[in-house]
């Protein structure tokens, strides 16, 4: 899987260098690794440009890339129009994508880590059967949640 790897990342780190950042350059990359990786991978099917575009779609999804509110900002038609793909053909392709990865808007695991502080997703866990912030916690708590890997980092000790 590797040279459709390559093929494809060569497509998604072009539109993002030009169009996006590297955030999502970074994020394209390791949702194509985790695509490749399946077995049996779905991107032996298809054409590279669908996945490459599918792959930025479904990330622009999870990170709001089509909200005229955010930076950057691309519209859907646009996305697909630097791919050379249909709207229609990239948003079902992102949609088994999402699905794949039980993929969600804020998805900590997806998100853009310039707004993982934002994210109220990264940081909620369970304590005592009560979902809380755990920014709100002590920092043993904190440090044991990142220990379980339950949160990105550690807040105010991040590197």
């Amino acid at each position: 899987m590797r040279p459709v790897y390559d093929e494809i990342t060569q497509l998604t780190d072009a539109v993002c260098r030009d169009h996006l950042d590297d955030e999502y350059a970074m994020l394209c990359r390791k949702l194509a690794g985790a695509l490749a990786r399946k077995r049996p991978s779905p991107l032996a099917r298809g054409k590279k440009e669908v996945w490459a575009c599918a792959i930025a779609y479904a990330l622009g999804t999870v990170n709001f890339l089509f909200d005229k509110t955010q930076t950057p900002y691309l519209r859907a038609d646009e996305l697909c129009a630097l791919f050379g793909v249909s709207p229609s053909s990239a948003s079902n392709k992102a949609r088994q994508i999402r699905d794949l990865f039980k993929m969600m808007p804020l998805d900590p695991h997806w998100c853009r880590p310039s707004q993982m502080d934002a994210n109220p997703m990264a940081w909620m866990v369970m304590v005592n059967g009560l979902i809380v912030d755990v920014r709100m916690m002590p920092l043993e708590v904190q440090e044991e949640a990142h220990r379980k890997g339950l949160i990105p980092y550690v807040p105010g000790h991040r590197l």
